[in-house]
């Protein structure tokens, strides 16, 4: 099977069938569908798709620390899994070029590009703010008045862009795919590259215009 959506499709269509006759149920098993998108292989795209996968589990709420959940590439090579290590090494390889790099040169950086600057991470003893910063509530205010967050803040939001926008990278990139696939959209668009909004994208692109929430607040946990 070459393509990434049919195995997935097959995948999850094969697991829920066995796990609905192991637990005696029936329907769905998922929330949704599987969904992918292209993404150019250029440093900004790369990682920032790359950073925002691994930050999901503190979307979530499951971890104050992207690095406390170990059933991610970057928990587990945080913890010293060696082949999670050299998949993130390859990783910057691919978006940065050159020769493989060292883990321990990937480590600060890849964490750099993670670490939550601007978003309160609790409270010191005086009840203050350790890191000051949006709170969830003021990234929804910032999206609903149509402003724009600062990437670090984009990556703890939800990004229907990730998910729905096909293609994902610079504007040449996306109108390269738009042009190799002109036949499966209408005569009225001339152009594919459409700039994404509520945010300082530093020039990254997707090939859909998203109108109904294409970037919607983090559920953070207080815990």
């Amino acid at each position: 099977m070459y393509d990434i959506s049919e195995y997935f499709k097959s995948l999850k269509q094969q697991f829920s069938q066995h796990y609905n006759r192991q637990a005696g149920r029936r329907g769905p098993l998922w929330e949704e569908r599987f969904k992918s998108i292209l993404v150019e292989k250029s440093e900004d795209a790369l990682l920032t798709i790359a950073a925002y996968i691994d930050l999901n589990p503190y979307r979530a709420g499951l971890v104050k620390d992207p690095k406390d959940y170990p059933h991610s590439s970057y928990g587990a090579a945080f913890r010293g899994n060696e082949e999670a290590q050299k998949a993130l090494c390859r990783l910057m390889q691919a978006a940065i070029g050159g020769d493989m790099p060292e883990w321990s040169t990937v480590q600060a950086e890849y964490r750099q590009r993670l670490y939550i600057q601007g978003m309160q991470k609790g409270l010191d003893p005086q009840g203050q703010p350790i890191r000051k910063g949006f709170t969830p509530e003021e990234v929804e205010q910032v999206v609903k008045a149509g402003g724009r967050l600062p990437m670090h803040e984009l990556l703890c939001c939800r990004i229907r862009y990730f998910s729905d926008g096909l293609a994902f990278g610079s504007q040449a990139f996306v109108d390269s795919i738009f042009d190799r696939y002109r036949d499966r959209f209408g005569p009225k668009r001339r152009t594919g590259a459409r700039p994404m909004r509520f945010g300082d994208w530093q020039g990254l692109c997707t090939l859909r215009d998203l109108r109904l929430e294409p970037v919607s607040r983090p559920k953070l946990s207080e815990a």
